[in-house]
């Protein structure tokens, strides 16, 4: 993460803690836009509104701090059923799902991971490969992660729904 992403995070953070959300991602784009990524504290569903309060208040501290100093977009988005583990307790959250793994340097001679998540352990991302191996990458090597589309993933993701829906 760069610097300037580093003091994004910091800016947009308490914002986004305050309204009753959590930071999964800030990404800035060579086009252009700032994607912030956040999901509810409490677990429920996102929908268009929730992004949109979010980006109105995001603007707004935005523009006060002022950390990008070309023209850009701001994005304020969820993650989506596939999404990016981005955080320690994501690779907990996501035991036994399936999950893509890239390092920036070879771990083990390589730098590509697939398989079932098995958890995380002393820094180190434990990971159940295709061919029933199982491995361990240093969660500080890890450069991208995100969940693979599956149908579990998705079951488990149509039964949250179903249980927000209930909950309402």
């Amino acid at each position: 993460m760069t610097d300037l992403l580093r003091r994004i995070e910091d800016i947009v953070a308490p914002t986004i803690v305050g309204m009753g959300y959590e930071l999964v991602r800030v990404a800035l784009s060579r086009g252009g836009t700032l994607q912030i990524m956040i999901e509810p504290a409490d677990g429920r569903p996102m929908d268009v509104e929730d992004c949109a309060g979010v980006s109105r208040a995001l603007s707004a501290v935005l523009d006060v701090e002022d950390p990008i100093t070309s023209a850009y977009t701001l994005e304020v988005s969820s993650p989506g059923i596939d999404r990016p583990l981005t955080r320690a307790k994501d690779y907990a959250r996501w035991t036994g799902h399936m999950a893509r793994l890239e390092t920036a340097e070879p771990v083990e001679g390589r730098r590509r991971f697939k398989g079932t998540l098995l958890g995380l352990e002393d820094g180190i991302v434990k990971i159940r490969l295709e061919d029933g191996q199982e491995t361990g990458v240093p969660l500080s090597a890890v450069s991208r992660a995100k969940l693979e589309m599956t149908d579990a993933l998705i079951e488990e993701h149509r039964l949250a729904q179903q249980g927000a829906g209930q909950a309402h």
